[in-house]
């Protein structure tokens, strides 16, 4: 009963990272699309520039959603490192949406709007897998538990020490005892 209390904890949190995960998501992709399309057909910039350009704008923004509020609960291991490790996949998740685009326009000649459009989705979408696996690898990292202390087996009661149960202040209990069978004497030692 315990394993299915765990496993819908587990459930639970994983579904609420992805709700907000997915709301800041689709706050960067209409950055992104946005941005793109304004780029590329607005401004008459390249198809690869223009999505290079607004993927970093998004990014940006991305990046401080998911640090302040979707993974704020995870280990904060530092700006910097959180940053580069952020944008490294990011540029992973971006060169994925280049293939796509690259391949619709220049492999196959279509330079349309809508077909721009659907390679852009279509890359997006590959690319948010990648960027939500590896956000979550890499980047947004678990708290880990304080030096010395195991982290909690599941099927166990919460707030349990993390002393072993055979050894407390220097005195051997003997598992599967009571208390009052594993109490250490209280009055002095007797030789003998």
């Amino acid at each position: 009963m315990e394993f299915l209390r765990h496993a819908y904890r587990r459930l639970a949190d994983l579904a609420r990272e992805l709700a907000k995960f997915g709301t800041i998501g689709a706050i960067a992709f209409v950055v992104d699309t946005g941005g793109t399309n304004l780029l590329r057909f607005g401004l008459g910039w390249g198809p690869l520039t223009s999505k290079v350009i607004a993927t970093i704008v998004a990014a940006t923004l991305a990046y401080l959603g998911n640090r302040y509020w979707t993974f704020r609960h995870r280990e904060q291991s530092g700006l910097a490192r959180e940053y580069f490790l952020f944008f490294v996949l990011n540029g992973i998740g971006l060169l994925i949406s280049l293939l796509v685009i690259g391949f619709v326009t220049y492999t196959l000649g279509l330079q349309d709007v809508l077909s721009y459009n659907i390679a852009l989705l279509t890359g997006t979408a590959l690319g948010t897998l990648f960027r939500f696996w590896s956000y979550k690898k890499w980047v947004f990292l678990p708290i880990s538990p304080p030096v010395g202390q195991a982290e909690p087996v599941p099927g166990t009661p919460p707030n349990r020490s993390a002393v072993p149960n055979s050894q407390v202040n220097g005195h051997m209990y003997l598992l599967g005892k009571s208390a009052e069978e594993n109490t250490p004497p209280t009055g002095p030692r007797q030789s003998g």
